[in-house]
């Protein structure tokens, strides 16, 4: 099993383009694995750990309602927005600038096979990582992502999730609001979600974070949990 892990920061990339990226590498690991399947070999496959940022963007995974997008073609020009529909899980959700969007393409065959789990790792990084800016998160039972207050009626998403898996080879992730503009959230219905409020840290701490620090904490958590070897 290869947990060697490359870590790649994309910075600020148009949405479809790190779509496209990212289905080029899914496309490889699917494919050696499909070889080592065929050639009775083990060749170890790559896992790799993308952070990225956004330019403004809304996307409807393949299970998601169009509706739960409150602008038409009008309105996303008037936001400098664009909007997908791709093929991970989930309902809609917006992407942006002051997010650290995480796409984990990684082999779980080189980790542990559940998805579930797989899931529940990821929160526990964003979890570790909230907590050590005092800010206290968890679960929200029936929802997948990261919580605020999820006992009660003040819950607030901060971290959202939708994955794909094929063959326990992953790709797409997570949007964790840093210094993220909430305002964008107002023109969805995020996750299908509309009683329910959104945050960032940036909204909860009432300062501007440096998203480099947050950054090179979450990945570590990511690691250590994952019990990753980044490269």
């Amino acid at each position: 099993m290869n947990k060697q892990t490359q870590f790649i920061d994309w910075g600020s990339v148009d949405y479809k383009e790190a779509w496209d990226r990212q289905e080029e590498i899914f496309a490889k690991t699917l494919a050696l694995k499909q070889e080592n399947r065929n050639n009775n070999t083990n060749i170890a496959t790559p896992n790799y750990l993308v952070f990225t940022e956004h330019p403004h963007v809304y996307t409807l995974g393949k299970s998601g309602h169009e509706e739960y997008l409150l602008l038409d073609e009008e309105g996303l020009k008037e936001k400098d927005a664009k909007f997908y529909k791709i093929n991970r899980g989930g309902d809609i959700t917006y992407h942006g600038p002051g997010q650290i969007v995480g796409y984990p393409i990684l082999d779980l065959d080189n980790f542990f096979t559940d998805i579930h789990l797989y899931l529940r790792t990821l929160e526990e990084a964003i979890i570790l990582t909230l907590a050590e800016y005092g800010i206290t998160s968890g679960r929200y039972e029936g929802y997948t992502g990261v919580w605020l207050d999820a006992d009660n009626e003040k819950a607030r998403k901060i971290c959202a999730m939708g994955v794909r898996a094929s063959r326990w080879v992953t790709m797409h992730g997570f949007a964790f609001n840093v210094n993220a503009d909430l305002n964008y959230f107002g023109n969805i219905i995020p996750c299908g979600i509309d009683d329910k409020d959104v945050t960032s840290m940036e909204k909860e701490l009432g300062y501007k974070l440096d998203i480099e620090e947050v950054k090179n904490k979450l990945k570590l958590h990511i690691a250590v949990l994952m019990k990753m070897e980044l490269v």
